[in-house]
């Protein structure tokens, strides 16, 4: 392979011209001759008169002999490494093309390099031989280089892991005995099961020369297991390039194709294996549909997931709570344990089985398991059946009290006989039974027996026709020691003995996990009336429903996809017959994915032919045609041409003489400057987004409230006392920067319905009778807004002095009206030693407009029932404060900072104290502890010295 051609050499022949070019740019003609004014011709005839050269200067000419000897050899085509022909002639060129997943990301380049080997056979006039290992069928004879074409056009890649086995077998049958020329092998690189033995079977053709063509493998990256833990996802992937570290996000996509939630593969160098973690709440990973690499677009990348990935909510209930100092003797203990890693574990915080079980149903679990629970509340029966009936799977455990409970029970499977059964005992003649093996058609079949399990107490059923149909494990005596029923679309399942280790130590083996993990996975993952599993039970054959294309798109073209016989707890890996894709209908379906769990992906090793191979790589990524790069700089060279030729002809003679060099050197620097990135092939420019480019509608007001300490207001929608209130707070908000270092922004009108509040660390609320009554999701907003620390200034503006519901104010008793439906603590007028009274000033009451009201704070708990002089309720501030003081109106100015309203009785004084009043409780919100601690220094010591 030479390191340079030209496609067009004969182009060069006009190298010989540029002599002649050179003599032709050498001249250059005079310019027109200038007839001056009579009068002047005197004064011309004087002046020395300006010469024009009859030859065009070096430079110049050289850089037009540079501009075209490039347009030469850009239309000559110079290649750079190009590729050579030397296919053997001395048979058919045979062409091995794997069109599998990891091919998709180019596909193109894969084509481009047969067809180029395809005419090299064409050019020696030799047949071809064209197939493709992902194809469930070959047809291998040797033909014409024009249908050899039409096949691979009409090739595709496949979402399957190539069969060279296969293709090697119909290879050497079409080629009956005929020994090809060129054997040439287009590789996905990746190992595949039967490789050996399509290599012998290549090698037994006795090519003349064997190829081995890959590309760089970077695309070929899969993910291969998906297991839904308690607290994440945990994703694995496989990848073929191991030689440097390598970091891919993988994204969780629900059903419409939406990113959910993403997670980081990071590969080390030299790991063909990777985890991620896709970390978001349990109801969130129970929509993920399917799970995408981002940035890659084939089948390997993209990993489908069924109802089986879901993780279960299950609830649990128990007969009897137990010894919290005895753990292992709960009857849930062992449940709990097993089921974590598999399952979200719920139980109900009250052993009233009445309130319990609908608290437990309205979560609509999956499965609802019972540990020795016998006669249920007779309210319960109903509901548990619908919910059964609809979907659900209910699991019960044996002991004690279900052995004592009645036979006609409708939430068991079976009829029991009443009592136990002891097995082993002194007034007992059998000895304790082990397990017998488990029947091929429940859900624990090919789970082994465990032969050191063994139960010393069970209850018995009673023997039915179906008895037997209907166990899905017995002991060794023939005895069930699991039966179930279906009950319409749900089912319930019985252990027939205890769910802790007193009646067996079956809760103690590994099997007891097992058994229960299938349990759950049989129970439907979204728990009743929801789209469940598409094979439940045993072996189920399902249609295809969604296949996956090669590019990782999900089609409802089903081709030649067979029906696949599912059975429970096996996971199906994709074949010919059975391609990636959901297998079953709308109402349920299993995936099937590209590769099965564990797998790992190697290299293609072909020196088990035993034959030299000529590796080589893809066609178009080592041939690099110069014409563009060269038709660039042709360009640049005629643009700084022109540019010369203006300024030679005086066309820029009436700028300054400043700006005019400024100029021609900024114009010439950007015509090279535009060569240049012509010149690089591939460049492309990359905009940076803008600050903020990204934010969402809002963003800066709520980067604005949390930057700025805001006063806020509840608008209660009347004019006049809204416009108080706002005014109210920037008075206070003005005195707030003169007198402190607290500088407040403009005050904030607050719709309690909508707005956010968590931004505002007091909101003041001016109660008005006639105003709207708040809605009760309004206030259950400012209830959970005080909840969480923030404090409300409730005003009724009538010196309200009681709270005992006697002679109150239409004000009054709407805010009784507002406050019956909040959890307030109990309240008190501030006391004389509380931080409210000493915070910033020292302050004895609290005036606003008027004087009459005392300032409501939480009643302080701790000094009532100790007597300690506590200033505070020690732990953060009171989230309510009421008076009926008007503080608004005390504060309120107009524009010119002038008051608006009076105080009554009118005395400024009152007004300052108003103003302290609101810093004080400003300085209170936003320090609470740190000022409570402050005002106690001396009480603190004091208890320190004692």
């Amino acid at each position: 392979m030479s390191a340079l051609i030209f496609a067009n050499p004969a182009i060069l022949l006009g190298l010989i011209a540029l002599p002649v070019i050179w003599w032709l740019l050498r001249l250059t003609p005079p310019r027109p001759k200038a007839e001056v004014f009579p009068p002047l011709r005197i004064l011309a005839t004087v002046l020395k008169r300006e010469e024009t050269p009859s030859k065009s200067p070096w430079w110049l000419t050289l850089l037009r002999m540079a501009l075209a000897a490039a347009v030469i050899l850009a239309i000559a085509d110079p290649v750079m490494n190009p590729r050579a022909n030397s296919l053997n002639s001395g048979g058919p060129l045979v062409l091995v093309v794997d069109n599998s997943w990891a091919t998709a990301a180019d596909w193109e380049r894969r084509v481009q390099t047969a067809n180029l080997l395809i005419d090299d056979a064409e050019s020696a006039d030799v047949p071809v031989s064209i197939t493709f290992t992902a194809d469930a069928s070959h047809e291998a004879v040797p033909g014409t280089a024009a249908a050899a074409r039409d096949k691979l056009t009409a090739a595709t890649p496949r979402p399957l892991v190539p069969d060279r086995a296969r293709t090697a077998q119909a290879i050497r049958e079409a080629m009956n005995g005929t020994r090809p020329g060129t054997l040439a092998i287009l590789s996905d690189g990746m190992a595949a099961a039967s490789d050996d033995e399509a290599m012998s079977a290549l090698s037994a053709l006795s090519p003349a020369e064997m190829r081995l063509i890959e590309g760089d493998g970077h695309s070929a990256v899969a993910l291969t297991d998906a297991v839904n833990n308690a607290a994440a996802m945990s994703v694995t992937a496989t990848r073929l390039s191991t030689a440097s570290a390598q970091q891919m996000n993988v994204n969780a996509l629900d059903a419409q194709g939406r990113a959910l939630a993403s997670g980081t593969l990071r590969f080390d160098a030299g790991a063909a294996t990777a985890t991620a973690e896709i970390a978001s709440p349990f109801e969130l990973r129970n929509d993920f549909a399917r799970l995408n690499i981002d940035g890659l677009a084939t089948a390997g990348a993209a990993h489908l997931l069924d109802d089986g990935f879901k993780r279960r909510r299950i609830a649990l209930l128990a007969g009897e709570s137990g010894s919290d100092f005895q753990p292992l003797l709960q009857p849930l203990y062992y449940i709990s344990r097993a089921l974590l890693p598999y399952a979200d574990v719920i139980q109900p915080n009250t052993a009233d089985l009445s309130v319990a079980i609908p608290q437990i149903l309205q979560g609509n679990p999956s499965a609802i398991i019972l540990a020795d629970v016998g006669r249920l509340p007779a309210e319960t029966y109903a509901p548990l059946q619908r919910w059964i009936a609809q979907g659900g799977t209910l699991i019960r455990f044996a002991g004690p009290r279900l052995a004592a409970a009645p036979a006609d029970d409708p939430l068991v499977p079976v009829i029991l006989r009443q009592g136990e059964r002891a097995l082993g005992g002194a007034m007992s003649w059998s000895e304790p039974q082990s397990l017998a093996d488990f029947p091929g058609f429940g859900p624990f079949a090919g789970l082994p027996r465990a032969a050191d399990i063994t139960v010393t107490r069970q209850v018995l059923a009673e023997p039915t026709p179906d008895l037997a149909e209907r166990t899905w494990a017995s002991l060794a005596d023939g005895t069930p020691l699991v039966t179930e029923k279906e009950v319409e679309a749900g089912r319930i399942v019985l252990f027939h003995t205890s769910a802790e280790a007193t009646w067996s130590n079956l809760p103690l083996s590994g099997n007891f996990v097992e058994m229960l993990r299938r349990l759950v996975q049989l129970a439907r993952a979204g728990g009743a009336a929801s789209s469940g599993s598409a094979a439940e039970g045993t072996a189920a054959t399902l249609a295809p429903y969604r296949l996956l294309t090669a590019d990782g798109v999900l089609t409802t073209e089903t081709g030649t996809a067979r029906p696949i016989a599912i059975a429970a707890n096996q996971v199906p890996v994709a074949s010919f017959d059975h391609p990636p894709g959901l297998y079953g209908t709308e109402d349920g379906f299993s995936a099937v994915n590209l590769l099965a769990p564990k797998t790992v992906i190697a290299r293609f090793d072909p020196t088990t032919a035993g034959r030299p191979l000529v590796r080589e790589g893809l066609a178009g990524g080592e041939a690099v045609s110069l014409r563009p790069a060269l038709f660039a700089a042709a360009f640049a060279l005629l643009i700084l041409d022109s540019l010369v030729v203006l300024f030679m002809n005086g066309a820029f003679s009436r700028v300054p003489t400043r700006s005019r060099t400024a100029g021609s050197a900024a114009a010439m620097i950007a015509a090279l400057a535009f060569g240049l990135f012509a010149l690089m092939p591939g460049q492309s420019q990359a905009q940076e987004m803008a600050p903020g480019a990204g934010a969402k509608p809002g963003d800066e007001q709520i980067l604005e409230r949390l930057d700025t300490t805001h006063l806020a207001y509840v608008v209660t929608g009347e004019r006049d006392v809204d416009s108080i209130s706002e005014q109210g707070l920037e008075g206070l908000s003005q005195f707030l920067t003169y007198r402190t270092t607290l500088e407040p922004g403009a005050p904030v009108g607050l719709d309690i319905t909508k707005d956010e509040l968590a931004f505002y660390p007091i909101i003041y609320w001016p109660i008005s009778a006639t105003a709207p009554m708040p809605s009760q999701a309004a206030i259950s907003r400012i209830d959970a807004y005080m909840r969480n620390g923030g404090t409300v200034l409730f005003d009724t503006r009538d010196q309200y002095s009681s709270l005992d519901g006697g002679g109150t104010t239409p004000n009054g008793e709407r805010l009784q009206a507002i406050l019956a439906n909040i959890d307030i603590p109990p309240l008190e007028p501030t006391p004389a030693d509380h931080v409210l009274t000493r915070s910033f000033y020292l302050l004895t009451n609290f005036p606003g407009r008027y004087t009459g009201s005392p300032l409501w704070v939480e009643a302080r708990q701790e000094a009532k029932n100790t007597g300690a002089q506590l200033s505070s309720s020690g732990d953060g501030v009171t989230p309510l404060l009421i008076t009926g003081n008007d503080f608004a109106g005390a504060w309120a100015v107009d524009s010119q900072g002038g008051s608006v309203l009076p105080t009554v009785p009118p005395d400024e004084m009152q007004r300052e104290y108003a103003y302290r009043s609101g810093v004080n409780i400003m300085m209170y919100m936003l320090t609470g502890n740190y000022k409570a601690d402050q005002v106690h220094v001396p009480a603190l010591l004091e208890r320190l010295g004692q």
